[in-house]
């Protein structure tokens, strides 16, 4: 399921498993807290019948027992004082576990989502994924205030008064009770209206973020191709529909929420009244009714406002459901598989035995490719563009799952292989090198536990060494985003470093000299030659003369193996597919020489 396919879900339903999940490492903290909130109701509850109590047997009889009164007077003091206390207490540690669960939430999406497989990320879009691990795990604190403490104690407050008024008068109840099936329709009609609208203005929301994303990273292209003003008028019409979406659900909350309830207050209290003067035969009202009038009058408003509060937030809650929803979506998105732990690189030997894939089914990219790597040789891997090469690299880096068997690594099928030892034994050096906004020691060591000489020493293999202790403060010295302040081979040396900081015994280079220039494919070079005989190196190359002096290079066409051998055994094949590439490039090459 794509990232952003959330429509058509049950978005209560999942918000409910994402909330379960959050609440239950707090279970003992939320009891407590539904416990405090029902004693408070039934504190709040005493206030009307206190009244009553005074009303009829001191007020009205003209009674007047000051001790009594004081006595009862201070009751309901100290019950409302009690009741505001343990809202205050409870209110604090819910706010606590709101902030805990988000914590953890949060770190679970973004754990999630590092492990998901890389075929997840051939579709998701980036600012959507940061959405969601930021502004949409917020949903589950807005689901802890707004359900937990609004809504679950707008309903035990609701409950309490209504047992109170059944207490006092079961007939005047049953019409109080009539209110509910009319807010019970209102909540129906609104959430028929404005659901449609909260989820488009969640995912309109995420296409911001997306777009801002996007252009940021790209903004050195947008501003060479005078793209600006485009995307500008891109991002000003995406911004119209937000509003617009906004728009229709501050409608449905301007008509259906407190408008509408208010109304109903108004009729409820009238029709209380009324009641009450068909009873009294238009005679005087007894002192027993005028107490059980004035009990009633209460509860009405301790019965309204708790349904107002619950209708207020429904707009929140509904916001809040749909992110929920969006959370529990990616967290359902299926993990790469975990492979065994048995499995031990030891040498570096690769074999590939009857290799066929496909991304989708009926659709080969590779085609019966077998192989076989010695340890610690330098392996070429080159061929035109769609003949298969960052397949088989996504296939030996374990990205995508290859038919069991088909890749082996001394002796052992790469998925038998444990995750932690595979990812340990592999280094990878990308065509474009990641770099964090953080110093050159931080982007060598990647968090792993390395030592001052094991970083040295891996940045003295890549031949960075030199470089970095030019920086004013060497590998202390920050590099800005995405390694700003370095040039191109010095970004790729300083990945090679990094990969050859963890001592791997494969080392996977995908076409990491495409993007440099000759000078420093020479430092490459160097680097790579100092490792042969130690590490497996297989490195995927656009350009060939990166590969010229590997054991073998395996030319391929089409998702099969066409040629293999040396660099002068395939110059020496007349008419060879690696022959005319390599004089291809040789002629581009002196093109760009004599210009």
């Amino acid at each position: 399921m794509p990232v952003e396919s959330v429509a058509g879900r049950n978005h209560f339903g999942d918000a409910a498993a994402l909330l379960v999940r959050a609440a239950s490492p707090e279970r003992r903290h939320l009891v407590h807290g539904i416990l405090w909130l029902a004693l408070a109701a039934g504190l709040e509850a005493m206030g009307p019948l206190i009244g009553k109590f005074l009303i009829d047997n001191y007020l009205l009889p003209r009674n007047a027992r000051i001790p009594e009164i004081a006595g009862l007077l201070a009751g309901a003091l100290l019950a409302g004082m009690g009741a505001s206390w343990l809202r205050y207490r409870q209110l604090i540690r819910l706010a606590g576990l709101a902030m805990r669960s988000v914590q953890r939430i949060r770190e679970d999406v973004y754990g999630h989502v590092l492990r998901l497989p890389m075929s997840f990320f051939d579709h998701a879009i980036i600012g959507q994924l940061v959405s969601r691990v930021t502004n949409d795990t917020e949903a589950v604190k807005t689901l802890y205030v707004q359900v937990l403490f609004v809504m679950l104690d707008s309903m035990i407050v609701l409950v309490g008064a209504m047992a109170a008024m059944l207490w006092l008068d079961w007939r005047l109840m049953l019409v109080v009770a009539t209110l509910a099936p009319a807010v019970a329709l209102i909540v129906i009609v609104y959430q028929r209206l404005s659901a449609p609208a909260v989820a488009r203005t969640r995912e309109l929301r995420s296409d911001i973020n997306a777009q801002m994303a996007e252009s940021i990273a790209g903004m050195a292209v947008l501003q060479a191709s005078n793209a600006t003003a485009r995307f500008g008028q891109r991002f000003a019409a995406l911004n119209q529909a937000h509003y617009q979406s906004r728009q229709r659900e501050l409608r449905a909350n301007a008509w259906l929420l407190r408008p509408v309830l208010d109304f109903l207050n108004v009729l409820l209290l009238a029709a209380v009244i009324g009641v009450f003067g068909t009873r009294g035969g238009g005679g005087a009202l007894s002192a027993l009714e005028v107490g059980v009038l004035y009990a009633f009058i209460s509860y009405i408003s301790r019965v309204v406002e708790p349904l107002i509060q619950i209708t207020m937030q429904f707009s929140q809650l509904q916001q809040a459901v749909v992110g929920a929803a969006r959370v529990h979506a990616l967290l359902a998105q299926t993990r790469a598989p975990v492979a065994a732990e048995h499995g031990r690189v030891t040498a570096g030997a690769i074999a590939i035995e009857q290799l066929d894939f496909g991304y989708l089914q009926g659709r080969t990219v590779l085609h019966g490719m077998s192989l076989q790597i010695a340890p610690g040789s330098f392996q070429g891997i080159v061929g035109h563009t769609g003949s298969g090469k960052s397949t088989l690299l996504s296939l030996l880096l374990r990205f995508y799952p290859a038919p069991p068997g088909s890749i082996r690594i001394d002796g052992i099928p790469v998925e038998a292989i444990g995750e932690d030892h595979f990812r340990a034994s592999i280094g990878l050096v990308p065509q474009e090198p990641f770099l964090m906004a953080a110093t050159a020691r931080d982007n060598i060591a990647m968090g792993r536990a390395l030592s001052e000489a094991q970083i040295e020493a891996a940045a003295r293999s890549a031949h960075a060494h030199d470089f970095i202790t030019a920086l004013e403060r060497g590998y202390d010295t920050p590099l800005g985003e995405g390694g700003a302040r370095l040039s191109v081979g010095q970004k790729q040396l300083l990945a090679i470093a990094r990969a050859l900081a963890g001592e791997p015994r494969i080392l996977f280079l995908d076409e990491a000299t495409s993007h440099i220039d000759s000078e420093t494919e020479q430092v490459v070079q160097r680097a790579l030659s100092a490792l042969r005989g130690r590490v497996t190196i297989v490195a995927i190359a656009h350009r060939l003369s990166t590969v010229r002096d590997a054991d073998r290079i395996v030319v391929l066409n089409h998702g099969r193996i066409a040629e293999l051998g040396t660099h002068g055994e395939l110059m020496a094949i007349g008419n060879g597919l690696y022959q005319r590439l390599y004089l291809l490039q040789q002629l581009e090459e002196q093109g760009e020489e004599s210009a």
